[in-house]
C-alpha cells in the first residue's frame, strides 16, 4: 500500500521568520554604518550592519568557542564562566520596557550559540543558573523569529527533559527579576504553545494535570468534585502517588508572583489609602513600570492561552476561579491607568474564555438555552439559601430573576451587608474563594467576585450580532488590535490565536471571525491613509473644510441624507435597515477613472469619511506627537454598502435585477451621481444612543468624503457575513470530521480504512494503462486477474475492477513500497488482490461515442492517492513541486464520478488559474462536458471554445436539446413514423417508451431464438437505417457475438441521446434565465468548481436555493485561509440534523508558501497564516506525500528535495534527452553566482521594506540579454526576485537595455517569488537582494518556491558571505556552493543548442562581476550588429558574397543563432499572427504583472 504519513507523529516545523543578522565570520565588505531602512533614532533591530557584527565581541567569542566555519580555529574547552560572563555582560537589562537586548540576542542565536555550545554542554547536574536562563533566552528567541525552536534538543531527548526539569525548579531558592520573570513566562508560554510536539508535551502536560488540585482551596476543592464526581477516582490515584510540590504547586505559585507584581511592582509608589489610589486611577499621575506592565500583559496572554485549550483549560480553570484573576484584575490600578489600556483588553479576552459556554470535561458546547437555565438554577439556589441564611438579603431573596440579573442592581443589594457579613457569606458560606486570601478584606472585591459569578453574561451570539461589520475610527488606529506593519513580534497583542486546537466549533468561528475582521480593518485603514492625503483637505475662509487636489479612490461630496430608518426587528433593538442618499460629482476626472466610478453596482462597499483639518499646519515637533487621524484631520469612519446608484437623469445604472432591460440600457448621463446606501444598522444605532446619552456630535452631519476600495480587495463584508450567519446556525460538521477539525480524538479516525461505508470494488477506469501498471501500482499485494466469473484471466487488458480484501484496515500500514516482502516455503506472504479485467460496453458506432483516455502513468503512491480519494473519509495528499497534484485531482474526480453517478463533486482553488488547470484536464477526460460547471469570474480565462459558466451552461443546454430534437425526427423518419414526436422533450419521452424501447425488447427476444445465425443481426436489426450515416459499416455478419456487441453499442447510444433529452426537459419547461441557470447549479451540474473566495462571498445564495454536493476537493489547500477552507464546508443546509459530506480530499504543499497575510502582527502573533492543511499535518493526521517529480532536472531538485520525505524523479526524467544536454553558453546547469558591491553599494531601500539591488539587477539583465544573444526563446526565460522594488527595478533596466531591441525584447516573465508560486519555466534568474540581513528568505518554504520553479536551468544571484552562513537555508545552500560562486560560461558556444552533456563544465570562462559580464554582452552585440550589416551588404552585393563572409566567418554562427530565434518565435504566434514574444507585448505583460 502506499505509504502514509503523519499517524501521531510530529511532522511540523514553524516557519514565519522575522528580521535578523547574520553572523559575518567570513571576511565582508565595508558596509555604511547605517542600513537603509533604519530610520534616525529607530531601536528596531535593523539598525545594526554587517560591519558592525564582524567587530562585535560576541562574534569574536563565537569564532573562538562554538562557530562551525570552514576556516575556523580550533575551539576552545567549555567555559561556565564565559557562559555567565555572557549572560551578565549581554542578556540582561538595567530597566525599561524591554526584557532582553534584543540585538545582542540575535548575534547569539545566529551564531547558533544555542546549537553549538549551550545545549551541547547542558549538564543537569551541574549547569548554572546563568546556563539555564541562557538557553531559554534562545529559545524564546527562535519563537520571535517563528523557525524551529525545539529541533535540536532532538539528538538527546532524555537530557531535554532533564533541562525541562531544571527550568521548573529554575526559581527555587532565587529570587528573579521581572526581566528574568517576563523571560521565564515567554517560555512556558513558547512550551504550551507546542504541545504537538511530544518531547515538551509530557512536561508540560503534567503541569495542567490533575495535581495542580493540590493547591485549591478546601471550598473550591470541595465544589469541583461536587460538580465531576467522575474524577474522584483519578484524585484518589494522584494522592497515592509521589508527592513532587514543585509539579503540584507551580501554577499556583506563578499565580501568587503575578498578583504580588501587579499589586505592589507595576506602581511601586502608589499611595496607600483610597482617595490617592483614585487620583492615581483617573489622572495616571504615576507613570508605573513598564517591564513591569510587559510582566502583566505578557501573564494575561499565558492564562489566556491555557484557557483556549481543552487539555490544559479542563483542570486550569478551576485554579484560575479560585485565586479570582479576573476580579482582582478588575480592581488593580492598571486596568483603570492609560498605560493599562493592552491589559484592561487581555482581561477582558481573559474573562470571555473562563467563561466560555463549553462543558470543560465532556468538551461539548452548551447552547443557549443551556447557559440560560444554568444561570437560572445558580441565582434561584442563592436566592433559597439567602432566604434561609441570611435574613438582611430577604429582598435579593424574593426578587424576580430579572430584578438581578444585572451587575448594579445586584451590587445594590448586596451592599446592605456588612464587611464581615459579606466575607462570611463570600468565603465561610458560598466559598467562592478562600478565607486566607489576602484580598478578601476587601469589600470591593468580595462584591466584584459576587457580581462576577453571579450576573447574567451576555450571550456571544448576541455580542457578535451587536458588532458592527464596517470598522470604525476608534478600532482602526487602536494598536494593540490592528498593530502596525513593523511589529516585532516583541510584546503581545489583544488578539485571539489559532492554535492547532480549539474548544468548540463556535470558538472557532469567532477568532476567525475577529482576525478576519482586524485584518480587512488594516487593509482599509491603509487604504484612507494613501487616498486622503491626495484631497489636499484644508479650512477655507469661510471656515468649512475644502480640498485643493484629488485621488482616484474618493471623491469629496457635500449633500449627504438619511432617507430611510425602519422599525427593529421582533426581539432586536437596532433598526432593521437605515438608507441614506449621497450625491456627487465625477466632472474632475479622466475618462478612465470615470469608467472606474461608473462602475460601481449593488451590493459594493464604499466608505464614508469625515475629514477636517486644522486650522494651521502642525508643527514638526507636533507633527512627531500626532496620530495618523490627527495628522489627516480625520474625524470618524463609517462604512456602508450601495443598494442603487443613479446618473444626472435619475436613470438606474448597473442594474442586475432585471427591471431595466438589455435593450433599454443607455450610457449614464451627467457629471452627477446620486448613490443610495445602506448604513451599518448596529454602528447607526450605537452613535444614535451616544447622541442621546452622551450628547456625542452627530457624526452622519460631518462626512465629506467618499471612498471605495479595488474590488478583489472589497470581499470583506460578504465573507464576514457568511461566518457570523454560521455562528447563528446550528453548525453541523460531519460527525467523521468533527473531533479532526477540533484538534481532538484519533489522528486516523477520518481515514477512509476507518470509515464503515467505504467501497469494496472500485471500478478504477482508464487509470491504469496495461496490467503491468496495476502491479507496479499495488507492491504489498499479490496481484490476481480474474475474469468476471472469477477464473484466473491470463492476459489481463484494462479497464481494471479492483476488490479490496475484507482485513484491509490491519494492512494499510504494511508493507510501504521501498520493503521488500520476505518469504516463506517459496511464497510471498503478500495479501491477495482481485482485479477484475473486464471488457466495457460498446459505447457506440460514432467517433464523438468513444471515451477519452487517461495517457498518464500514475506512480504507486498517485494510484494511492486516487484510491484513497474515491473512498469516503478525509484524504489529505501533499504534492511536492512538479509530481503531478492536477493529474491525480483529476484522476480523482473522473474515477468517482463513474463509480458514484450520482454524487455531486464541489472543487475549490485558491486561484482562479489552479481552478482553470484542473477544468481544463478534466475536460479531457470522460466526464460529460453537460455535467461541468465554473463559477466565478475567471471563467473566461479557460482555453477551450466551450462556455462553462450558468449562461454558457444553459445556452449549450438549449443548443444541444434541438440538436437531439432533430436527431429524434430523424429516427422517426427511418422507422416511417410521423416527425411530430420531436416536438417536444416530453413527446421524445413518449417515443422512446412506445416505439424505441419497445422494438428493442422484441428485437432482443427474437435474437435469442435466432443465436445460431451469424447474419441474423444484420439483417433485423430494427434501426439500421438511422445508423446508416456511421463512418464504418456497423454489422459484418460473420459473428454473432461480434454484431450483438455493436447492435448494443447502437442502442447505447440511442439510451444516451434520450438520456440526455430528459436533462433537458427541465431547461425546456423553466422560461426565465435565472430559473435555467439555477436548476443548472443546483440539479444538473455534477462537478461545480469555483475559488474559495466565490464560496465565502456567494454562501447565503447557495443556501437559498438549495444547493447539495457529497464531495470536497480542495486543490491549493495551504494557501488557503482557515476560515476560506472551512466555509466551503458548509455551503448547504444539513439533512435531518446530519451533514451530507461524504468526502473531503485536501491537495496542497505545506512546506511551499502559506496563505498571504498582509499584516505582520496577524501572521506572526495569531497565527493567521496557518491553513488548515498545515494544521492537520501538524496534529499527525496521516497523509499521502507524492514521491515523484516530473518537471526538473534530478541534479535541480536536489537543491529542494531534501525538504520531502522521499522525493524521487520521474523515470522519463533519465530517459528524455533533452535533460541531458547541457545549457548552452552555460558550464553548470545550476549555479550561485556571488555579486559583490556595485558602485559601492550593496541593498538600499528608497522607502522601509522596498529592497533593491542595483548590481544584481544590471548583471541578471546582462545574463538575460546573454541568453538572448545565442538565441533562447525570451518565452522559456523568466526573472525572479525576492522583493517588490527589485522587481520594479529589474523592469526598469530591461525597459532601458532590452525592449529597444527587436531581437532581444523582455522575458516571459518578471515577477516575485512569491507571485510566481504554482508556475515554473525552463529557465530562471533569481535575485535574492539583500546583502545586510538574509529577511524573508529565512523562510524555507519561500526557498522551496524560489528553487523549484526552474526545469533546465537556475542561476541564483545573491551575496555568498551573507547567504552561506544562514543555519536554515544549509542544505540547498552547501549544495549551491560546491560549484564556483563566479558564473562560469561556455564562451564557445554560440547557439542555443548542443550536444555537451550536462555533466561536461569544461572549458569554463568565470566571469569576475557585474562589468565584465556587461563586456561580454557589448561583444555579442556588437557582432551582431556586424552580423546585421554583413547580411544587407549580401543583398546589396551578392557577387562579393564570398569574399565577405570569407572575412566574417565568426558572424555567420550568430546570423543561424537569430535564425533558431526567429524559428522560436514563429512556433509561438498568436492565432492573430502576433508572436507573443513581441517587445510590446511582453512590456504589457510585465506591467500588469501583480504584486505581493
Amino acid at each position: 500500500m502506499t505509504k502514509i504519513y503523519g499517524t501521531g507523529v510530529y511532522d511540523f516545523r514553524r516557519h514565519r521568520v522575522a528580521e535578523y543578522p547574520v553572523s559575518a565570520e567570513a571576511p565582508l565588505p565595508t558596509l555604511p554604518e547605517r542600513p537603509a531602512d533604519s530610520k534616525p533614532g529607530s531601536n528596531l533591530p535593523s539598525s545594526i550592519t554587517l560591519s558592525e557584527i564582524q567587530r562585535d565581541r560576541l562574534t569574536k567569542i563565537a569564532a573562538e568557542n562554538w562557530a562551525k566555519t570552514a576556516d575556523s580555529a580550533p575551539q576552545k574547552p567549555f567555559s561556565p564562566d564565559l557562559v555567565n560572563e555572557i549572560y551578565y555582560t549581554e542578556l540582561t537589562v538595567k530597566g525599561g520596557r524591554r526584557p532582553v537586548p534584543l540585538q545582542r540576542v540575535m548575534i547569539l542565536e545566529v551564531s547558533q550559540y544555542l546549537e553549538n555550545y549551550l545545549w551541547p554542554n547542558f549538564d543537569p547536574e551541574t549547569a548554572s543558573f546563568e546556563h539555564v536562563m541562557s538557553m531559554i533566552l534562545m529559545v524564546n528567541e527562535k519563537f520571535r523569529e517563528n523557525v524551529a525552536a525545539w529541533i535540536c534538543f532532538y539528538n538527546r531527548k532524555d537530557m531535554f527533559k532533564q533541562f525541562l526539569e531544571k527550568v521548573l525548579h529554575l526559581k527555587e531558592g532565587r529570587s528573579l527579576t521581572i526581566a528574568e520573570k517576563t523571560n521565564y513566562l515567554l517560555f512556558m508560554i513558547n512550551a504550551f504553545q507546542s504541545l504537538e510536539d511530544e518531547i515538551v508535551s509530557e512536561k508540560m502536560m503534567r503541569l495542567a494535570s490533575l495535581e495542580c488540585w493540590h493547591s485549591l482551596s478546601y471550598g473550591r476543592f470541595q465544589m469541583e468534585f461536587c460538580l465531576n464526581e467522575n474524577l474522584i477516582k483519578k484524585w484518589k490515584k494522584v494522592a497515592k502517588r509521589a508527592k513532587n510540590a514543585t509539579k503540584r504547586n507551580f501554577l499556583r505559585n506563578i499565580l501568587d508572583e503575578f498578583l504580588e507584581v501587579l499589586d505592589s511592582e507595576v506602581f511601586p509608589n502608589k499611595a496607600k489609602n483610597d482617595e490617592d489610589d483614585n487620583q492615581l486611577n483617573l489622572h495616571g499621575s504615576e507613570q508605573g513600570d513598564d517591564a513591569c506592565i510587559l510582566y502583566c500583559e505578557r501573564f494575561m496572554e499565558f492564562l489566556i492561552d491555557l484557557l483556549s485549550q481543552l487539555p490544559t483549560r479542563r483542570l486550569v480553570r478551576p485554579l484560575v476561579a479560585d485565586v479570582a484573576i479576573v476580579s482582582k484584575c478588575h480592581l488593580s490600578s492598571l486596568f483603570k491607568h492609560e498605560k493599562g489600556k493592552l491589559f484592561a483588553q487581555l482581561v477582558d479576552l481573559l474573562q470571555y474564555y473562563e467563561g466560555f459556554e463549553i462543558d470543560d470535561h465532556e468538551g461539548r458546547q452548551m447552547t443557549d438555552d443551556e447557559v440560560l437555565q444554568a444561570h437560572y438554577k445558580r441565582l434561584q439556589a442563592f436566592q433559597l439559601f439567602a432566604f434561609k441564611k441570611v435574613p438582611k438579603l430577604r429582598e435579593l431573596a424574593l426578587a424576580n430573576i430579572g430584578a438581578i440579573n444585572k451587575r448594579s442592581d445586584l451590587s445594590k443589594k448586596l451592599s446592605v451587608l456588612l464587611p464581615e457579613e459579606l466575607r462570611e457569606l463570600v468565603c465561610s458560606k458560598l466559598k467562592l474563594v478562600s478565607k486566607d486570601d489576602p484580598w478578601s478584606d476587601r469589600v470591593d472585591f468580595l462584591i466584584e467576585v459576587m457580581v462576577s459569578f453571579f450576573e447574567k453574561q451576555q450571550s456571544q451570539k448576541e455580542a457578535i450580532n451587536a458588532l458592527p461589520l464596517y470598522p470604525n475610527e476608534q478600532i482602526m488606529w487602536d494598536e494593540s488590535l490592528v498593530p502596525s506593519i513593523n511589529y516585532s513580534g516583541e510584546g503581545c497583542l489583544a488578539l485571539p490565536k489559532l492554535n492547532l486546537q480549539f474548544l468548540t466549533l463556535h470558538d472557532y468561528l469567532l477568532r476567525n471571525f475577529n482576525l478576519f475582521r482586524l485584518e480587512s480593518t488594516y487593509e482599509i485603514r491603509e487604504d484612507i491613509q494613501e487616498a486622503v492625503p491626495h484631497l489636499l483637505p484644508y479650512i477655507n475662509n469661510e471656515g468649512e473644510t475644502a480640498f485643493r487636489g484629488w485621488s482616484r479612490m474618493a471623491v469629496p461630496f457635500k449633500e449627504f441624507k438619511i432617507r430611510e430608518v425602519k422599525q427593529p426587528n421582533i426581539g432586536e433593538v437596532k433598526p432593521s435597515l437605515v438608507t441614506a442618499e449621497v450625491n456627487f460629482s465625477i466632472s474632475s476626472y479622466k475618462a478612465q477613472v470615470r469608467s472606474e466610478w461608473n462602475a460601481l453596482k449593488e451590493h459594493d462597499v464604499l466608505f464614508l469619511l469625515s475629514v477636517r483639518p486644522s486650522f494651521e499646519p502642525l508643527s514638526a515637533e507636533e507633527a512627531d506627537k500626532a496620530t495618523v487621524p490627527q495628522k489627516l484631520g480625520l474625524q470618524c469612519v463609517r462604512g456602508c454598502e450601495i443598494v442603487e446608484i443613479r446618473d444626472e437623469e435619475g436613470t438606474l445604472m448597473n442594474d442586475f435585477t432585471g427591471r431595466i432591460k438589455r435593450d433599454e440600457w443607455k450610457p449614464p448621463k451627467g457629471e452627477m451621481r446620486t448613490i443610495t446606501i445602506a448604513l451599518d444598522t448596529a454602528q447607526y444605532h450605537m452613535d444614535v444612543s451616544d447622541i442621546a446619552e452622551k450628547g456625542a456630535e452627530d457624526v452622519y452631519s460631518t462626512f465629506n468624503i467618499l471612498m471605495r476600495r479595488k474590488p478583489k480587495e472589497n470581499n470583506f463584508k460578504a465573507i464576514l457575513e457568511s461566518i457570523r450567519d454560521l455562528m447563528n446556525e446550528t453548525c453541523i460538521v460531519p460527525e467523521w470530521l468533527h473531533d479532526i477539525f477540533l484538534g481532538y480524538g484519533n489522528p486516523s479516525a477520518a481515514q477512509w480504512t476507518n470509515m464503515p461505508d467505504l467501497l469494496r470494488t472500485v471500478d478504477f477506469k482508464d487509470t491504469f494503462l496495461d496490467a503491468a501498471h496495476v502491479k507496479e501500482s499495488f507492491p504489498s499485494f499479490q496481484v490476481c486477474f480474474v475474469d468476471s466469473d472469477g477464473t484466473e484471466n491470463l492476459h489481463p487488458c484494462p479497464p481494471f475492477r479492483v476488490k479490496f480484501p475484507e482485513n484491509l484496515e490491519s494492512r494499510v500500514h504494511v508493507l510501504p513500497e521501498h520493503e521488500t516482502v520476505t518469504m516463506k516455503n517459496g511464497h510471498s506472504d503478500k495479501a491477495r488482490l482481485l482485479v477484475e479485467a473486464y471488457i466495457p460496453p460498446d459505447p457506440g458506432p460514432y467517433p464523438q461515442d468513444q471515451p477519452k483516455q487517461n495517457s498518464v502513468r500514475f506512480t504507486a503512491t498517485q494510484v494511492g492517492a486516487i484510491m484513497s480519494g474515491i473512498q469516503p473519509g478525509l484524504t489529505m495528499v501533499v504534492g511536492p513541486p512538479g509530481t503531478g497534484k492536477t493529474d491525480t485531482a483529476v484522476q480523482i474526480l473522473n474515477v468517482l464520478y463513474h463509480n458514484c453517478p450520482s454524487q455531486r463533486t464541489l472543487i475549490i482553488t485558491h486561484s482562479n488559474q489552479a481552478l482553470n488547470d484542473i477544468f481544463e484536464k478534466i475536460m479531457e477526460r470522460d466526464v460529460p462536458a453537460r455535467y461541468l460547471l465554473r463559477l466565478g469570474q475567471g471563467e473566461q480565462e479557460l482555453e477551450t471554445d466551450l462556455d462553462f459558466s450558468r449562461q454558457g451552461r444553459v445556452n449549450a443546454m438549449l443548443v444541444r436539446r434541438l440538436e437531439l430534437l432533430s436527431e429524434v425526427e430523424r429516427l422517426a423518419r427511418s422507422l416511417q413514423l410521423p416527425e411530430d414526436v420531436a416536438y417536444t422533450c416530453e413527446t421524445a419521452a413518449y417515443f422512446w417508451l412506445l416505439h424505441v424501447y419497445s422494438r428493442w425488447e422484441q428485437f432482443l427476444a427474437t435474437c435469442a431464438k435466432n443465436e445460431d445465425k451469424p447474419t441474423f443481426i444484420q439483417d433485423n436489426f430494427p434501426f439500421k437505417e438511422f445508423f446508416s450515416n456511421t463512418p464504418k459499416p456497423i454489422f459484418t455478419g460473420q459473428s454473432f457475438g461480434k454484431d450483438m456487441r455493436a447492435a448494443k453499442g447502437c442502442f447505447q447510444h440511442l439510451k444516451t441521446m434520450f438520456q440526455e433529452l430528459e436533462e433537458c426537459r427541465a431547461f425546456e419547461l423553466l422560461k426565465s434565465t435565472v430559473d435555467r441557470s439555477n436548476y443548472l447549479m443546483t440539479k444538473q451540474a455534477k462537478i461545480v468548481a469555483m475559488t474559495c473566495t466565490h464560496a465565502a462571498l456567494k454562501r447565503k445564495d447557495f443556501l437559498n436555493l438549495g444547493f447539495k454536493y457529497d464531495n470536497l476537493l480542495m486543490e491549493e489547500s495551504a494557501q488557503i485561509l482557515e476560515i476560506e477552507t472551512f466555509i466551503p464546508m458548509l455551503l448547504q443546509r444539513q439533512e435531518d440534523g446530519y451533514a451530507r459530506l461524504k468526502r473531503c480530499i485536501l491537495i496542497g504543499d505545506h512546506h511551499q508558501l502559506p496563505p498571504v497575510v498582509k499584516n505582520m502582527a496577524f501572521q506572526k502573533y495569531s497565527h493567521m497564516d496557518q491553513s488548515l492543511f498545515t494544521r492537520f499535518v501538524r496534529l499527525g493526521i496521516p497523509y499521502i506525500e507524492l514521491n515523484a517529480q516530473g518537471r526538473a532536472r534530478p541534479s535541480l531538485a536536489r537543491l529542494y528535495n531534501w525538504r520531502y520525505k522521499d522525493l524521487g524523479d520521474l523515470p522519463y526524467l533519465k530517459e528524455s534527452a533533452i535533460f541531458h544536454r547541457a545549457n548552452a553558453g552555460f558550464s553548470y546547469d545550476y549555479q550561485l553566482v556571488d555579486v559583490p558591491d556595485y558602485h559601492g553599494r550593496g541593498e538600499t531601500a528608497p522607502s522601509p521594506w522596498f529592497y533593491q539591488n542595483e548590481g544584481e539587477a544590471e548583471y541578471i539583465v546582462s545574463v538575460y540579454m546573454y541568453m538572448r544573444l545565442l538565441g533562447y526563446p525570451a518565452n522559456k526565460i523568466s526573472i525572479l526576485t525576492t522583493y517588490n522594488g527589485q522587481k520594479l527595478l529589474i523592469r526598469d533596466v530591461i525597459n532601458r537595455r532590452c525592449v529597444p531591441y527587436d531581437f532581444i525584447g523582455p522575458p516571459h516573465k518578471v515577477a516575485t517569488v512569491d507571485k510566481f508560486q504554482g508556475q515554473q519555466n525552463d529557465f530562471i534568474l533569481l535575485s535574492l537582494v539583500r546583502t545586510r540581513f538574509v529577511g524573508h528568505l529565512r523562510d524555507v518554504r519561500r526557498l522551496v518556491v524560489a528553487m523549484s520553479r526552474a526545469r533546465l536551468g537556475l542561476y541564483v544571484f545573491c551575496r555568498r558571505s551573507l547567504f552561506e552562513q544562514c543555519y536554515e537555508l544549509q542544505p540547498t545552500f552547501q549544495l549551491l556552493l560546491q560549484r564556483p560562486d563566479h558564473l562560469a560560461l561556455n564562451l564557445n558556444e554560440v547557439t542555443s543548442f548542443t550536444d555537451r552533456n550536462v555533466e561536461d563544465t569544461l572549458p569554463a570562462q568565470l566571469v569576475n562581476g557585474v562589468d565584465e559580464m556587461a563586456d561580454i554582452v557589448n561583444y555579442k552585440m556588437h557582432q551582431v550588429y556586424q552580423a546585421r550589416v554583413m547580411s544587407h551588404q549580401l543583398n546589396q552585393f551578392p557577387a562579393n558574397s564570398e569574399q565577405v563572409s570569407a572575412e566574417n566567418a565568426e558572424t555567420s554562427s550568430l546570423v543561424h543563432a537569430m535564425d533558431i530565434d526567429t524559428h522560436a518565435k514563429e512556433d509561438m504566434l498568436s492565432p492573430d499572427g502576433k508572436s507573443d514574444d513581441s517587445p510590446q507585448l511582453k512590456e504589457a505583460s510585465i506591467e500588469e504583472d501583480g504584486t505581493v
